[in-house]
């Protein structure tokens, strides 16, 4: 999988920049904030991305941040919502006003977002409310720390770990676990490693 990528900027569309790094150019499809933020033409970028393989296409999804892509993966994992509508939701606000929105249950603003209707709008409610709980803002020490967990996670998926084993991995380092990208994944293997 492609998990980020960083390059010079060639051109911008409407839901897509390319950006080219060592000879090649990607066309990166990514939600208009990113969009906005990216620079211009010849300017550096960094995104985080996925890529989606399908039977006839590998397409390529780029975010500003990896809060962005963590709730894309969210967002398609909910039936009946695929990466154009998961794009044009994250269009439609930063994260936060979209885990907001959803955990609010405001079916209203949700189905305001182009590509999706009240049912859609009512199925992505009832599959994520639970998993998006804004009742109790995370202090900015917590959010930092579940910053890292998330890059975490991904570094244990990449090396081949399940999403469900990192997250048990994660649940399992101390309290007083150091908020150290590198100290944190030295006591996830150590999970693993005692498993």
């Amino acid at each position: 999988m492609i998990a980020s990528i960083r390059g010079v900027i060639q051109s911008i569309g409407n839901d897509h920049l390319i950006v080219e790094t060592g000879g090649v150019g990607f066309l990166i499809y990514a939600p208009r904030p990113t969009l906005a933020a990216a620079g211009g033409a010849g300017s550096e970028t960094f995104l985080y991305t996925i890529l989606m393989v399908r039977e006839d296409a590998l397409t390529l999804y780029g975010f500003s941040d990896s809060a962005q892509r963590n709730l894309f993966e969210q967002l398609i994992g909910v039936s009946g919502v695929g990466p154009k509508m998961a794009l044009s939701l994250l269009s439609s606000g930063t994260p936060d006003e979209v885990r907001s929105m959803i955990a609010s249950g405001d079916l209203t603003r949700l189905a305001r977002v182009p590509g999706i209707g009240k049912k859609t709008a009512e199925r992505i409610v009832l599959e994520l409310r639970g998993k998006i709980d804004l009742r109790q803002p995370a202090s900015a020490g917590q959010s930092s720390i579940s910053a890292i967990d998330r890059e975490l996670s991904d570094i244990l998926v990449s090396l081949g770990y399940s999403a469900t084993e990192a997250a048990a991995a994660i649940a399992a380092l101390p309290a007083d676990a150091p908020p150290a990208l590198e100290e944190r994944l030295r006591l996830a293997l150590r999970y693993f490693g005692s498993a």
